[in-house]
C-alpha cells in the first residue's frame, strides 16, 4: 500500500504489457521541435514505448504545436504542474518557485501559454493522468512529473539522499521513480538496484553550455534496470526565430541560443547552480 500525507490508498493499476526498453522524457516546454527529435531517436533506438512526463507548454512558442506532436506521435502522457494549470484556467502555473524573479518570468511565461493554447488543448491536458505504472522487464516503474508525494515537487541531485529515495521506491512499491520538473537530468542507484531516475527536460537545454536537449532510456539488461541520458539535437534555431516572433522574453531567446539558463535560476541548489553560467 502507498502512503501519502500520512494516509494510505491503494497503488495505481500497472499499464497492460512488458517492455524491455522504454524511452522517457518531460518538459516539453512549448518546443515541439525537440518533442518531433526525440521521439524520432527514441524510435530509431529501438524504444517499445515511449512516455511524457508532463509540462507540455511554457516558455516557448506556440503551445498547441508540442500537443499535436505528442497527439499524432502516439506519445503515452502524465500530467505536469503547467498542464493541470493551462488544462484548468487557473492564475498560475504552481511550479513551485519561491524567488520573485524565479516566479516573474514563470509568470509571464504562464501566461503566453493559458493565452495562445486553445480550448482543446486544455481540455486535452486537464485529462492526462497524474502518474502511472509500467512494468519493464520483471520490474515495476512508477512515473511521475515532480515526485509521487507532490506534482511539483523538486528532487535535485544534490539534495536528495539515498535514504530518500529508498523510502520513496518503499512506500510507491516501486523498484525504480521516474520524474522530471528540475530540468536537469541526474538518477542514482541504490545497493540493491533500485533507484530514482530524473529525465530532465527537452524544452530547454540542461544550463551546461550546450544547445541540444536530454531524454532517457530506460532498459532491462540481465535482469537489471539500468538509464542512459541521450542528447539530442534539433532545430534550435528555428525555435529562436519563433520566440522572438511571438514576443517572449529575450531571456528565454538566450536560454535556447547559448545552452545556458538565464532565469528560473534562484531555485537551484548551489552545486548545480554553480554548473551553470550565471
Amino acid at each position: 500500500m502507498q502512503r501519502v500525507s500520512g494516509q494510505r490508498r491503494e497503488p495505481l493499476p500497472l499499464v497492460q504489457g512488458s517492455a524491455r526498453r522504454v524511452a522517457l522524457f518531460g518538459g516539453a516546454y512549448s518546443n515541439w521541435l525537440a518533442v518531433e527529435a526525440v521521439v524520432a531517436d527514441a524510435r530509431a533506438r529501438g524504444a517499445d514505448a515511449i512516455w511524457f512526463l508532463g509540462d507540455v507548454g511554457g516558455f516557448g512558442p506556440h503551445p498547441d504545436r508540442s500537443i499535436e506532436a505528442l497527439r499524432e506521435l502516439s506519445v503515452e502522457v502524465i500530467q505536469g504542474n503547467y498542464d493541470d494549470s493551462v488544462g484548468h484556467s487557473r492564475l498560475d502555473c504552481a511550479c513551485g518557485y519561491t524567488d520573485p524573479r524565479d516566479n516573474h518570468f514563470a509568470q509571464l511565461s504562464y501566461d503566453y501559454t493559458l493565452a495562445n493554447t486553445s480550448a482543446q488543448g486544455r481540455s486535452w491536458l486537464a485529462q492526462m493522468p497524474s502518474a502511472a505504472r509500467i512494468q519493464l522487464g520483471e520490474r515495476v516503474v512508477h512515473l511521475c512529473h515532480g515526485s509521487p508525494r507532490r506534482v511539483n515537487e523538486f528532487l535535485w541531485e544534490s539534495t536528495t539522499p539515498a535514504g530518500f529515495i529508498s523510502g520513496l521506491c518503499r512506500d510507491w512499491e516501486a523498484h525504480t521513480i521516474v520524474c522530471t520538473h528540475t530540468g536537469l537530468h541526474w538518477s542514482r542507484r541504490l545497493d540493491d538496484g533500485r533507484g530514482l531516475v530524473n529525465v530532465g527536460a527537452v524544452g530547454r537545454p540542461a544550463n551546461d553550455g550546450r544547445r541540444e536537449v536530454w531524454y532517457a532510456l530506460l532498459e532491462e539488461v540481465d535482469g537489471r534496470l539500468t538509464e542512459t541520458f541521450v542528447p539530442v539535437a534539433y532545430d534550435w534555431e528555428r525555435l529562436a526565430r519563433e520566440m522572438a516572433a511571438e514576443g517572449l522574453p529575450p531571456e528565454f531567446i538566450e536560454t535556447i541560443t547559448t545552452g545556458w539558463w538565464t532565469t528560473c535560476l534562484e531555485i537551484l541548489p548551489a552545486r548545480e547552480r554553480h554548473r551553470g553560467r550565471f
